[in-house]
């Protein structure tokens, strides 16, 4: 079976793109992945992709005069790499309605909450799950969709559930979710690369 390439897209850490370079590196993800990019020229992620010998590119809009000249390299690169999937993990900026057509159903995000709950403008890393906590909620988790043009919204194509404890801190609810975001986007991932995932309309149907 063909192993798909991957474009990674991360703005901090990357604890995300670590559990993907770790499950490539051992044999259970069937990708590879080619190039990882970021809008923050010291994100910890760049340092992950260069430590792995993995191609790491610093893009930001700042440096192109207009969002077409940006767009036409971020497209460059995915040819230039023969990319299948574009995977946004912890990417803060929105890619533009262009590059999203260019890639229909071929660009995922995570997400730490249970979409279409806690998402949207301003949901983020530690403020989801402040927003979590303060709603009372007893079950929070994670989701992996397609992206569109519209921010956190797009097909689901995985969710799973984490209990909010009564005695739960912000802190501690995303150290936990985030171990699950681990183990899920690679799962997404290898749904993709076995051609397992089909659009139909605004849901994804996972074949057998």
């Amino acid at each position: 079976m063909r192993k798909i390439n991957l474009a990674v897209f991360a703005s901090g850490g990357g604890t995300n793109l670590q559990a993907i370079i770790d499950n490539i590196e051992a044999g259970k993800l069937g990708a590879c992945l080619k190039v990882v990019i970021s809008n923050n020229s010291n994100a910890f992620a760049l340092e992950r992709a260069r430590k792995h010998n993995i191609q790491a590119i610093h893009l930001s809009q700042k440096m192109f005069a207009t969002q077409d000249e940006f767009d036409d390299k971020l497209l460059a690169i995915f040819q230039e790499n023969q990319i299948d999937l574009v995977v946004l993990a912890g990417y803060m900026k929105i890619l533009s309605p262009r590059v999203i057509r260019a890639y229909k159903n071929r660009i995922i995000n995570i997400h730490p909450a249970l979409l279409p709950h806690f998402g949207g403008k301003g949901m983020y890393g530690i403020h989801v799950h402040e927003a979590v906590i303060a709603s009372g909620v007893k079950v929070t988790g994670v989701t992996v969709h397609m992206v569109d043009e519209i921010y956190d919204h797009g097909p689901i194509i995985m969710q799973k559930c984490v209990l909010v404890l009564d005695d739960d801190t912000p802190e501690s609810l995303a150290e936990r979710v985030l171990k699950v975001e681990h183990e899920l986007y690679s799962c997404a991932i290898q749904l993709f690369a076995e051609d397992k995932i089909e659009v139909k309309g605004n849901k994804v149907h996972i074949k057998k």
